[in-house]
């Protein structure tokens, strides 16, 4: 109970005292003083006398085709720089701005031009030269200042979703630590037993190694529960002991093949995380002589990448479908990222991020 009102204490003091990125103080900053600065930049470039005989042929319906045309330019810029940007998320971060600059400039020269062009044809006359460069002007103005709101905006769905996720993770610690405290019991126990029978088996050495290996297990369970994230090269290990009791009770029905360059060892995951994908292929697919279970893990993109081919159960499987949906939660938690799960061609994929 101390550890967790530590941890909730750890993530009061985090809400509280978190920094804003510079980033943004330096964008508030540049948009303020601009803004400020207006009147003189206006002043410098002689468009207030340009204003001044641009409004002098206004009428009505000059002032509703611009109203408009400018709710829709509006709408679009926000639309985009709060919501459709995000779909490219499964775009590495350079390819992702790359797309997010080019469509805010097409959205801005498209916007002017087709405004140019139907003016004409509603209003009946002609944009000079000088009505043309004042539009582009005006509607640059606008799209800076409406990206800077759509990243306000955006700024502050992420801090309720952070305040809300931190506090369902708050409450998920309490009933985990209340459930630790009713079975802490158990694990240790069956520990115990497991190192005692050890001791009168040692003559067979197929058993003692079930053993250690299952004994290691549950050690790595225990010293882990305290723990949220472990290295790549810890889940391995712990992987290798687990794979070993599954061959053991399937042999040569099942197999694994792990393909993980040295560089990525050091990468963070959830505890567990590697085992309980590897269980879920266990315990979904068929495995027999006729039908044998391979698992692939490797690395792609920047993903750890847990891959078989899918041979379904045909006896009854009680699952409840959470194993996956928790991992992902998990992820997003503790890491601010997704995992993506596929289903295609005969093959089922779960890709976990990793760090650029």
């Amino acid at each position: 109970m101390c550890n967790f009102v530590f941890y909730n204490l750890k993530i009061k003091n985090t809400l509280r005292f978190k920094n804003i990125k510079q980033l943004s103080l330096i964008r508030i900053a540049a948009l303020i003083a601009t803004l400020i600065n207006f009147p003189r930049l206006l002043q410098l470039y002689d468009i207030v006398e340009k204003l001044g005989k641009s409004f002098a042929t206004t009428s009505i319906s000059d002032v509703v085709v611009r109203t408009i045309f400018l709710f829709v330019f509006s709408w679009l810029i926000l639309q985009f720089n709060t919501n459709w940007k995000f779909r490219f998320s499964v775009y590495r971060m350079f390819v992702r701005s790359a797309l997010t600059v080019v469509l805010n400039v097409v959205f801005f020269f498209c916007s002017v031009n087709v405004l140019v062009f139907f003016y004409e044809k509603m209003i009946g006359s002609f944009l000079t030269s000088s009505d043309i460069s004042m539009l582009y002007f005006v509607y640059f103005i606008v799209q800076i200042i409406l990206i800077f709101i759509a990243r306000i905006l955006r700024f502050q769905v992420i801090r309720q979703e952070d305040i809300a996720e931190k506090e369902l993770l708050k409450q998920q610690s309490l009933l985990n630590e209340l459930a630790s405290l009713k079975n802490q019991i158990n694990p240790h126990f069956l520990f115990n037993s497991l190192s005692s029978l050890n001791s009168l088996i040692r003559e067979n050495k197929k058993a003692t190694m079930f053993v250690n290996k299952l004994s290691f297990l549950y050690r790595y369970i225990l010293q882990s529960g305290e723990k949220d994230l472990v290295t790549l090269k810890e889940e391995l290990k712990f992987l290798d002991s687990y794979v070993y009791l599954i061959d053991t009770r399937y042999r040569n029905r099942f197999s694994i093949e792990i393909s993980i360059d040295e560089k990525w060892i050091n990468q963070e995951v959830p505890v567990l995380v590697l085992q309980l994908l590897v269980e879920n292929a266990v315990k979904h697919n068929e495995i027999s002589e006729s039908n044998p279970l391979h698992v692939k893990l490797f690395i792609e993109n920047n993903y750890l990448i847990v891959e078989n081919i899918i041979k379904p159960r045909t006896s009854f499987v009680d699952s409840t479908g959470q194993g996956l949906i928790n991992i992902n939660k998990r992820y997003v938690l503790l890491k601010d990222k997704h995992i993506v799960i596929s289903n295609s061609k005969g093959v089922f994929k779960v890709k976990l991020p990793l760090n650029n």
